[in-house]
């Protein structure tokens, strides 16, 4: 090789020698600074609110993870992962559930965000009410995040399904080694919702085999996955008889409303026992509750949950002379 040659290769050999280097020393280097950290940089974990399958017909009561391991000075952002409605709500010190209706969506206190974005580990927040649907009725809060500084195991709700529903996020000393990371919190939640949507499935058959010529499963679940649908969806029956509505759950409440929408959707109105059309609606029916309803003319007469119509909860009762 001419020595014309050779210096016009040397360039070239040094450009790709210092390539070669830095490859090598780079990835080196960038470890050291993450091993150097010790976690003591503040980070943001995540979260999942609620679980669902494709058609909503299922949809999971559960946090994933339910418990997350975090260092003082993190975050923990919750976001909204099914079209139910759920809240994050963190009780006051000597504050206790209301195990018979713990949400009440005429009280402002359950449907709103209290409480700054920095949790103080003794007051009442609430993220308000959230969902990944903007049709709920309720103004949607897609994510909810809060800064936690002191240490200690902090335990919140969901007020919609009581105790069904429940979290805890454990706040360590800063530079504590994490014992999960964000990726392995991710994949346990995602092994977790494809359980919670089996287990509905499983839900649905057995509500399937309890429904009867006279009997509507208003919803069901167990404690964690819910079947958003009324089995059997549509019922025919004649003048005269009737037809109950049974909510044969353990943490999901739900409504049969006739007609139109009521305003407190909370109280019943009607007259179940001589139904002919119009407006007729059960309350709320808490899990293990029913609704008998005496049909006294012929017609089809649609009706809803009213708690959740906008997943396709709706049902239709066909009344023949």
């Amino acid at each position: 090789m001419t020595r014309q040659a050779e210096n016009h290769l040397a360039p070239r050999l040094l450009r790709l020698l210092i390539a070669f280097t830095a490859a090598i020393l780079l990835p080196v280097s960038v470890c050291g600074a993450a091993a150097a950290d010790g976690g003591k940089s503040a980070r943001t974990w995540t979260v999942q609110v609620g679980s669902e399958s494709s058609d909503q017909a299922i949809q999971g009561m559960a946090f994933l993870p339910e418990n997350i391991y975090v260092n003082a000075g993190d975050k923990v952002t919750w976001r909204a992962n099914s079209a139910e409605i759920h809240t994050v709500t963190f009780l006051a010190e000597g504050q206790s559930l209301d195990s018979t209706q713990p949400f009440n969506p005429a009280v402002p206190a359950d449907v709103t965000q209290m409480g700054s974005k920095d949790y103080d580990g003794h007051s009442y927040y609430n993220s308000g009410v959230m969902t990944n649907v903007s049709d709920s009725g309720f103004v949607q809060v897609k994510k909810y995040t809060l800064a936690f500084a002191n240490q200690g195991d902090f335990t919140y709700y969901c007020l919609v399904h009581g105790m069904a529903m429940k979290g805890t996020v454990h706040v360590r000393a800063a530079g504590t080694e994490y014992p999960y990371s964000q990726s392995q919190y991710d994949h346990q939640s995602e092994k977790r919702e494809r359980t919670i949507l089996r287990d509905g499935e499983r839900q649905w058959d057995v509500a399937r085999d309890q429904a009867g010529p006279h009997t509507v499963i208003a919803g069901t679940d167990n404690g964690t996955s819910m079947v958003m649908r009324f089995v059997q969806q549509k019922i025919e029956i004649r003048v005269g008889e009737s037809v109950t509505f049974v909510n044969n759950g353990m943490g999901a409440p739900h409504t049969v409303t006739f007609g139109t929408e009521p305003a407190n959707f909370l109280a019943p109105l009607g007259d179940r026992d001589h139904f002919s059309g119009g407006d007729l609606n059960s309350g709320l029916m808490p899990p293990g509750s029913s609704f008998k309803v005496t049909f006294t003319k012929a017609g089809e007469f649609d009706y809803i949950c009213a708690l959740h119509d906008y997943m396709g909860m709706k049902g239709t009762v066909e009344v023949r002379d």
